[in-house]
Formats: structure tokens, sequence, C-alpha cells
């Protein structure tokens, strides 16, 4: 069945599947055809682009692609992520408002804190047999970074890794009306209005309290939209890092050649973040057709939805491939994204994998994947559920 040359078919990139399938899937798909129609989900389903040029011009078109639903399941959002869900000129003007808290200057500067806090860490697992990566390391330090930086208890870390796993790592299998998800988002939400109540009062050297003395055109920003603004800034803090770290150590954990000389070479391992971040792009951001267009090849109309998965445009041969290389020289991947919404924390998430992968592999360079133990991949926006590893 096609629907104006588009495919259609089930294909479900929301569900789980094992470790890497939602990567594999889009290889593919993208071999097969530049563009599909999923039936999955609400209002007829979406139109997924698999190949590189589509995904950067969808993702440079904000005229023709809206940011206003990010995620097909939910093309008519009950709740607002600022500023992802925002299009220029209200995007920019958050946007810059932010910018100065993620320079490299202002990263440089938290460096220290950063590779004090892998240390902190990484020495505790050092002689044990067995590591939960996931739950040892990779949940724990981007996120306390993250807290830090924005003024937020570290002795809440679990309860909040808690609400970020029903909002993002939930799936068609496991949260199919997305209900857990948005009683999640509530909860966030009743929490930073009572810790903004706290700052105003109580204020720190924090970005939630510097936030609050934010104003838009010489005005105060209202109440929701700040709430908005936290609720994003807590989903962004607490899971990207964490999930690039996972497929980062599970490519090396199965690929001993390239452990082996990131032990030998450490000073391969900043190009190495980066060919790991290709080859693992793992966001996959939706977008809202904001009028009727012919778009690579596809008629789309006003309200439909796409999906656009950025391994899709990494992943593809005229930009690498699927192959991890470590000598690589030259990748002008988007695995940040690309065009208004480029991932404005890319200084801090490739200062905070260089320096795990540094501190890590001068302890522990010696692991591989615990094969006794099911690794499960959620959708949506890819993620590893697990990850184990076995020590020596």
């Amino acid at each position: 069945m096609s629907v104006d040359g588009c495919p259609v078919t089930d294909y479900n990139p929301f569900g789980l599947t094992a470790a890497l399938g939602h990567f594999t899937d889009i290889d593919r798909l993208r071999g097969e055809c530049p563009h599909l129609k999923s039936t999955v989900g609400p209002q007829g389903g979406f139109y997924v682009f698999t190949e590189p040029e589509a995904i950067r011009e969808a993702l440079q078109r904000p005229d023709l692609f809206s940011s206003r639903a990010v995620t097909p399941l939910d093309p008519d959002p009950p709740y607002l992520w600022i500023p992802e869900m925002l299009d220029p000129p209200e995007h920019t003007k958050w946007r810059q408002l932010l910018a100065p808290h993620f320079t490299p200057t202002t990263v440089n500067a938290m460096e220290a804190r950063i590779r004090n806090r892998a240390v902190e860490l990484i020495d505790p697992l050092v002689g044990l047999d067995r590591i939960d990566f996931m739950h040892d390391f990779a949940y724990r330090f981007p996120t306390t970074i993250f807290m830090e930086l924005f003024g937020l208890p570290v002795a809440d870390l679990d309860m909040f890794l808690g609400w970020e796993h029903d909002i993002l790592h939930g799936s068609t299998d496991t949260d199919p009306d997305r209900s857990t998800a948005g009683a999640a988002m509530m909860n966030v939400v009743g929490y930073f209005a009572e810790l903004m109540a706290q700052k105003a009062t109580n204020p720190g050297d924090d970005l939630l309290t510097h936030s609050l003395a934010w104003q838009i055109e010489g005005k105060a920003i209202p109440h929701d939209q700040m709430l908005a603004f936290c609720l994003l800034m807590f989903m962004a803090g607490m899971d990207t890092v964490s999930t690039q770290l996972a497929y980062s150590f599970l490519h090396l954990a199965t690929h001993p050649a390239d452990r082996h000389r990131i032990v030998a070479d450490p000073s391969i391992i900043a190009a190495g973040v980066e060919e790991l971040l290709r080859v693992y792009a793992f966001v996959g951001p939706g977008r809202t057709a904001t009028q009727d267009v012919h778009f690579h090849g596809v008629d789309i109309k006003a309200g439909e939805m796409l999906y656009l998965p950025m391994c899709g445009a990494t992943r593809d041969q005229s930009v690498g491939g699927t192959t991890v290389n470590l000598d690589r020289e030259v990748s002008n991947h988007i695995a940040f994204g690309a065009g208004p919404h480029r991932c404005l924390g890319s200084n801090l998430a490739r200062r905070e994998l260089k320096i795990a992968l540094e501190e890590w592999h001068l302890r522990i360079p010696q692991y591989a994947l615990d094969e006794t133990v099911a690794i499960t991949e959620h959708g949506g926006m890819f993620g590893l559920d697990s990850l184990s590893l076995m020590v020596g």
C-alpha cells in the first residue's frame, strides 16, 4: 500500500525492541525508501523521513514544520516544553536568555567540577566484577552536574530519575495512552512551582535563580511559561547525556579494538566522542506541517506530523555509514539537531562525554558486555534501559 508513492506501514519507532533495534530499523528503511507513512498513533499516523537531506531541511524550516508538537504520539499535546515547543521568533528570545549559560567559556569553568564528579562515581566501582553501568554511573554522572547547575537538591536524584523514566522511557507497550508520562510531568511541574517560590525568597547562584529575573521585551516571564521552561530543562538535563553514555559504552564493550585504542591513546577521545555521537544519534523529534506542502516527493497536508530520526541523517553512507571510525577527522553530523532548535547544551554534553571516557578508561580499562542480561531499547528518543558490564 502507498500514498503518492510513499509506502504505508505499521512501522513503530516508539515500541520496545532489542538493543540497537531502532537504529537498524531506520538503516533498513533508508535502504528501501527515503520516506514512508506510519499508521501508528492518532490522526492516521505520521510521515517518516530517513535520508539526510530531507531531515536536515525539515529541521531548518520552522516556517513549514512547527515544533508545537514534538512527538507524533501527541499531535495536540496538553503540555508545553519551553523553548523546544516554540517556533521563531518566540523561540529565539528564550534561546538568547539561555545561551550565556552554555558557552564554551562557561563550560571551561565547570571542567574541574565535572571531572571530580566523574572520579567520585568511578572510584568505588574499581575492582568490582560486574557493574550496572546505567544505575552506577550513566544516570548519576551528568544528572548531578545538571542538578547543581540548575540549583536542584542532589538528595532528590532518585525521585527525579523515576519521573524522567516515566516521561521519556515509556513506549506504546508500557504507556500506550501516555497517562504515566503525563502524571510524571505534573509531578515535575508541581515540584518546580514549590522550588521557584523558595528561590524567590532564598536565592542561590544557580540557573533557576537567575532565570526568575529574566524578562522578554521588558516584561517578566509569566509563571506558567517559567514552569514549562523548567520541565524542558529537567528532561534535557536528566536524560540526554546518560543515553549517549549508554550507547558509547555498549559500543566499546562490544568492540574491544576501539576500546583498546582509547585506553592506549586518550588523545583520540575527543574525536571518538564525535564519531560515537554520529553513529548512535538517538534523538527523533517530531514536527507539524504548518501548511500544505510538497516536500521531498511527499504531499503533506497542514496539521500532519513528521518523525525525523537523527540517525537517518547521521548513519547514511554519504556521511560515514554505520561503522565507527575513531580516526574520522571531519564530522559535520547533526546528532545535536539542526536549524533554530539545535541543542544549546552541546558544549556541556561534549565535555561531559569526553571526561567520562577519559576518567573511566584510566581506572577501568578492561570490560565487556554481560551477555546474561538482556538489553531493551525504548523508542521515540531511543535509549537503553540497562547495561550490565563484566569487568576484568
